[in-house]
């Protein structure tokens, strides 16, 4: 069979590649959007979204069944009955753990657009130049104002609710209404920015949960089941916005159980010519031809499509001239913060299951504070009551336990850090030279940790959560640090990074590939450094930002 050819392939239909889908075929091109798993369908695939917890055969918790066939997802909260055909299977996509690494991925159409937390926030002018004036890795090609507008555009489109705060390290975007703190939260938020003098600020925490309507999308119900999927459009998901926008252009082919074995590469031209798929269901190879490949099959995954491809002329992979495919290796390290119980709120309540706390924006190593690491956090909260599943000591049994859990239990309040991990050279990933999976392509290698400046970021972490909630009054406060495995944030970011010289960096300034012009990556390999807040909102960005760039390009003729 020929060939099939577009104008443009983007391979993976997560956050970034449902993006590029919409982008480029809005602008007129031809695209094929490459999936390596099976199709979902909004609505009609989200299984459990709308039943009752009596309807779920084990009420959606994990069976012995499951902790012994997934013994990566056993690790963490994602492994449930109610979305478990979600999360990639670890015996059909293994990988080798060289340091303890915790790799959770979502392997359909959509990706993890369906099982994300939402949390969306700009990077600032103070992210994209730290490691310029800071000495470490390389500096950003590119910086806030050259990302704004996308920001802008971007968030426009997904919807995106939050409150506009005025600070230069957490910029303002483009907010629907926020989705309210509560009584107690508001209270604790006042009486921690009178505490500090309004240098720490809980804030409305920004996520792309819509609270007015978008064109087939009536908004969140308050459901706070957003890992189903979401029948009503109420967040942001490659099927709920980006894909029937895409659709809806006549411009898109959208093929599921197509994983890439690598891309094709014309050493004359110096140019990427299409894609080389294998079948999920057939194990069959098909080839695709493009004049314009975009990379977003998440961080890892188009690092390690990169280093499949173009071997005959560098050994290590299409991209790797420079030295820096498959390093720097960043995450989010969390687990860690503090909590405790609020008093005098017995006659309050609130509305629903809001899919959305508080957030603390960074406020450690700002102007001339200097702690003994660099770089910072921010927090991700929330208050509320028990409710019945909550053990009554003195009334365990019969109708007065019954009669006591018709009434909501005290309110508690507890906040989580996220901290930034530097760009190390030395953590990274690569091919593994004898495990394959079961497609027959070889494995990552994973190996990563985090280091001093991180272990000690975590003592403040977790200390300075504790004051902030002592000084507002909270009673019993307890910190905690459950241990961070890396790549538990499930916020893999590196090994393809962005940078202005070919020689230390696999990207330019456009997410382009210096060695293939016509390739570009725009998922979260491309991340120069991490910052401090969710990076999903600047994949999304930085892809519309690409997108416009190649097609431009294409129409100078200089792709």
């Amino acid at each position: 069979m020929a060939n099939q050819s577009y104008d443009a392939i983007v391979v993976g239909s997560g956050i970034s590649g449902g993006w590029a889908a919409k982008e480029l075929t809005e602008k007129g091109l031809k695209v094929l959007l490459l999936e390596r798993g099976p199709d979902v369908k909004h609505v009609k695939d989200y299984k459990n979204a709308t039943k009752t917890p009596w309807e779920i055969p084990h009420r959606g918790r994990r069976t012995v069944e499951m902790l012994e066939n997934h013994p990566n997802l056993r690790r963490d909260y994602v492994l449930n009955e109610l979305n478990l055909d979600w999360w990639a299977h670890e015996s059909d996509s293994p990988y080798i753990e060289k340091k303890p690494f915790t790799w959770f991925r979502g392997y359909q159409v959509g990706g993890r657009s369906l099982l994300w937390g939402r949390q969306s926030y700009r990077l600032a002018d103070i992210d994209f130049e730290a490691n310029l004036k800071q000495g470490i890795a390389v500096d950003w090609p590119i910086r806030y104002k050259d990302l704004a507008p996308w920001y802008s555009h971007v968030e426009k489109f997904a919807g995106i609710s939050g409150n506009r705060d005025g600070l230069a390290t957490l910029p303002d975007g483009e907010f629907m209404p926020a989705m309210p703190l509560n009584c107690v939260e508001k209270d604790v938020a006042e009486r921690v920015k009178q505490k500090f003098g309004g240098a720490r600020l809980i804030t409305n925490a920004r996520v792309a949960n819509i609270t007015e309507p978008l064109p087939g999308r009536p908004g969140c119900q308050y459901r706070n089941k957003c890992s189903l999927g979401c029948p009503f459009g109420g967040y942001f998901s490659t099927q709920a916005s980006t894909l029937p926008a895409a659709e809806a252009t006549g411009n898109l082919t959208l093929r599921p159980w197509s994983i890439v074995n690598k891309i094709i590469y014309d050493k004359d031209s110096k140019k990427a010519t299409g894609v080389e798929v294998v079948d999920g269901e057939t194990n069959e190879t098909h080839e695709f031809d493009a004049k314009i490949i975009f990379l977003c099959a998440s961080a890892f995954n188009s690092t390690a499509i990169l280093m499949r491809s173009a071997t005959d002329i560098w050994p290590d992979g299409l991209g790797s001239s420079s030295g820096e495919l498959g390093h720097n290796v960043m995450d989010h390290h969390f687990r860690l913060g503090a909590n405790g119980l609020v008093e005098g709120y017995e006659d309050k309540y609130y509305f629903g299951r809001r899919p959305g706390g508080f957030y603390i924006p960074r406020f450690r190593n700002l102007g001339n504070e200097k702690r003994d690491y660099i770089r910072g956090f921010g927090y991700q909260g929330g208050a509320s009551r028990s409710g019945w599943s909550r053990t009554v000591a003195e009334l365990d049994f019969g109708a007065p336990m019954k009669e006591e859990l018709t009434e909501p239990g005290p309110w508690s309040i507890g906040m989580t850090a996220f901290g930034e991990i530097l760009p190390y050279h030395d953590n990274t990933i690569k091919l593994s030279k004898t495990e394959k999976d079961k497609w027959g392509m070889y494995v990552l290698e994973m190996d990563a940790e985090i280091r001093e400046n991180e272990k000690k970021m975590r003592v403040d972490m977790m200390n300075d959560a504790a004051e902030m909630l002592e000084a507002a009054g909270v009673k019993n406060v307890n910190t905690y640090d459950n241990g961070y495995t890396f790549g538990q944030g499930i916020h893999e970011m590196g090994t393809a990074r962005m940078g202005r010289d070919p020689k230390s960096s696999v990207l330019n300034g456009n997410n382009q590939v210096w060695d293939a012009k016509n390739v570009f990556v725009t998922d979260g390999a491309a991340m120069t450094s991490a910052a401090a807040q969710n990076p999903s909102l600047t994949y999304m960005a930085m892809t519309a930002r690409a997108a416009d760039f190649a097609v431009k390009e294409l129409k100078r003729r200089n792709l």
